[in-house]
């Protein structure tokens, strides 16, 4: 078979062939490539395709390279900002030359960079950093590289490489509606595939499928888009086959939880199990019965550490609560000391299964345990029940919570709040263990602080090196007589405890930093980050180019971008205290945006929300969201919690989307307005970083900020109405 002409087998055949043909890039007004009027179904199934694609590579990419190059899982906005700039990138090229072989190629070299620098040990000596790097799985002999910059930097390039052509691809076809009067239809299609895109991972993370599975799927699918020109297949097939093959001979993982790249090693010296999580040591299952064989100094040295709050409690805990029970050593020691009843509350399903299997002691199969699969502060926000005893295990999870945060799994957990919920749980003459590996010293100072602000007396502290961890911290009546201090020296150590005006709290969840700060690293990375963007936008767009020399600047569409992604960020993290830090959240704000940006869109061609009634509703529902605490949805049912985190993510988003939609309306130059609020929604992006200073609340009042500004501009030079233009893409409202 030539190229360009139509395979043979019969009409179903023929249509696939018709369906997955690329188009020339001129397209006839009101008509499709095939020159048939008015026929959109082709163009309508690759739309849907190309989007499924496009939010499935992304969650894939956000899964995958921070399992390979450990730098990355610390930045995964980082992932999240670059594909959104490839995918803005490719609708900016919509009308010149088609790119979409270069899918599978950049999608390749980035696999391939990725494997290489996972064989390099990436280190970051500056304090205020605080990057938790292990590389566990790597010898003597790996290659040490000091700073991490540079590799952050390669793959934020790279990343966006793979969405171009994908992003080019769906502009064209949203510009197929547009010529059709079907813009509408078009971005329908195009929401209806990011949805099913998002569900789709969400399912294979759950299911547990390896990564060689979601690359052979995204490529698979892909395959449909180069179908009828045999060249294209054959060029597009080789590079996909040695991108899944390079991607299964990097593979280092025995499982894949929703959370972890996991994988265990028995060690040499004794009968422990080494747990990884994305190549670095995340946790040990020991022998820790009293009557259990010491095999090293280091198990006798644990044993004890894990013994030590146990054995000076006047009495025997009836009921204890174990918070990140992990493969089960808080279980096992609890279970030896006689314990009733034990609630294990532990996030991740694999992990509970390796301990289910592995554990030398095997707490999970006494009847005297019930397990309980979710987050840590999602079950103290659900649970009614109260306590003897309750055990913060080591729960430093070594990852984050979503693609669109810099909070990580364990961040709300450690809060002042976090420390309250679990002080609320506890009986009157009970008592709280928090077991820690403290690497710095102003960690230290925020867990002092924390504990006593919740329990009004400094903890009871036990210091060593106990191999998991080095600190034990025991609050609580329960622990009132091993106290050290009278009240009045209690009382004088209250008050000069450093770093009390620095408690962690849920609205600056940040254990692991010193202060309220942005870090010179951070900030530095933050401009490379937008020079890169902004360089790539003015060489890719003429027109963008030609406004940045005439002082054209779209301020409006920067502003909707900024904000938008903001939103977007805080919203992922506020509701994480209403559902747990799980991928349910993740699916419930973007199933929300999605949504209320859908539904903004057909009341803005079906019945007009005027534009001023759409800012003032903005505002309105941001100050709500803001003033109303979250605690309202907590502890509800699922129904109630569902509606009021819709609502409270989609409001401030709906009416968001209608000023946007109605002031793009007025742009002529569309591809210009879409480049400004592309490199809008970077700066949003990398604003998150800010969270870090000014808290999570502040990215609402940021939010706010942008969006009034926009209002302003809007206010200030109103544009004269003109026929509808639906851009190229969903920009961002």
């Amino acid at each position: 078979m030539t190229e360009g002409t139509e395979p043979r087998g019969g009409t179903r055949l023929r249509a696939w062939a018709a369906f997955a043909r690329p188009e020339p890039t001129g397209v006839p007004e009101g008509g499709n490539a095939d020159g048939e009027p008015g026929a959109l179904w082709r163009p309508g199934l690759q739309l849907v395709l190309v989007s499924f694609l496009v939010l499935f590579q992304e969650l894939v990419l956000i899964r995958w390279i921070p399992s390979q190059v450990r730098v990355a899982a610390y930045f995964p906005n980082l992932i999240l900002i670059s594909s959104f700039l490839g995918l803005g990138l490719g609708c900016l090229r919509g009308k010149r030359r088609s790119l979409l072989l270069l899918w599978p190629v950049g999608l390749l070299v980035l696999i391939g960079v990725s494997v290489l620098l996972s064989r390099v040990v990436f280190t970051a000596n500056e304090a205020s950093d605080h990057l938790w790097l292990l590389y566990h799985d790597l010898g003597e002999s790996a290659p040490v590289v000091k700073g991490v910059r540079g590799p952050l930097v390669l793959l934020f390039v790279l990343t966006a490489l793979p969405f171009v052509p994908l992003g080019q691809l769906i502009a064209r076809r949203l510009e197929h509606f547009r010529r059709a009067s079907r813009a509408l239809w078009g971005y329908s299609l195009d929401l209806l595939g990011s949805l099913c895109g998002v569900v789709a991972f969400s399912a294979v993370a759950f299911l547990g499928w390896f990564p060689i599975a979601w690359f052979t799927l995204l490529l698979g699918l892909g395959l449909a888009l180069m179908w009828g020109r045999r060249r294209r297949v054959i060029a597009y097939a080789a590079f996909a086959a040695l991108a899944v093959v390079a991607v299964g001979r990097a593979e280092k993982a025995d499982w894949y939880s929703p959370y972890y790249a996991l994988s265990t090693d028995e060690s040499p010296n004794s009968a422990d199990l080494f747990v990884m999580t994305n190549g670095s040591l995340h946790q040990m299952a020991r022998p820790l019965a009293k009557d259990d064989p010491i095999i090293s100094e280091a198990d006798q040295i644990n044993r004890i550490g894990y013994h030590f709050p146990l054995e000076r409690l006047r009495r025997t805990p009836k009921r204890a609560l174990v918070l990140g029970a992990g493969t089960g050593n808080d279980v096992a020691v609890l279970l030896e000391h006689g314990v009733e009843q034990i609630d294990a509350v532990e996030i991740d399903p694999v992990i509970l299964e390796i301990g289910r299997r592995s554990h030398p002691n095997r707490p999970y199969d006494s009847p005297r345990v019930t397990i309980y699969e979710t987050d840590a502060r999602s079950f103290l926000n659900d649970t009614d029940a109260s306590y003897d005893l309750i055990v913060f295990g080591t729960l430093d999870s070594m990852t984050r919570l979503s693609a669109l945060s810099n909070v990580r799994l364990d961040n709300f957990v450690y809060t002042l709040e976090g420390i309250r919920a679990a002080r609320s749980h506890l009986a009157s003459d009970g008592g709280l263990v928090m077991y820690f590996m403290v690497g710095k010293e102003h960690i230290h100072r925020h867990i002092l602080a924390m504990l006593s602000e919740t329990f009004g007396e400094l903890p009871v502290l036990e210091q060593g090196d106990y191999s998991l961890f080095n600190v034990i911290y025991m609050a609580g009546p329960a622990f009132s007589h091993l106290r050290r201090y009278s009240a009045e020296g209690e009382e004088a150590s209250l008050a000069a405890l450093p770093g009390v005006e620095e408690l962690p709290s849920d609205d600056w969840p940040y254990l692991y930093l010193e202060s309220r700060s942005v870090s010179p690293f951070y900030l530095s990375l933050m401009a490379v980050f937008l020079l890169i963007a902004a360089l790539a936008v003015f060489v890719t767009s003429r027109d963008m180019r030609r406004s940045a020399a005439t002082a054209a600047f779209d301020g409006e569409m920067f502003l909707f971008g900024v904000a938008f992604l903001l939103l977007e960020t805080r919203f992922v993290t506020a509701m994480n205290l209403v559902w747990g830090a799980t991928w349910l959240t993740s699916a419930v704000v973007f199933g929300s945006i999605l949504l209320m940006v859908l539904l903004a869109t057909v009341l803005t061609q079906v019945a007009p929300i005027p534009y001023r009634v759409a800012a003032v509703g903005v505002i309105a529902t941001l100050a709500l969201v803001y003033l109303a605490p979250l605690e309202l949805a907590v502890g509800r049912s699922v129904a109630t919690r569902l509606g009021i985190s819709t609502l409270v993510v989609g409001l401030p988003v709906f009416f968001a989307s209608v000023c946007f939609a109605t002031r793009f309306k007025a742009r002529e130059a569309v591809d210009v307005a879409f480049g400004w609020n592309l490199l809008g929604a970077v700066v949003g992006g990398l604003l998150e970083f800010f969270s870090m200073s000014l808290g999570l609340g502040a990215l609402l009042l940021l939010a706010a900020v942008a969006y009034l500004g926009a209002f302003l501009l809007a206010e200030r030079v109103r544009q004269p109405a003109v026929a509808p233009v639906q851009p190229a893409v969903a920009p961002t409202a």
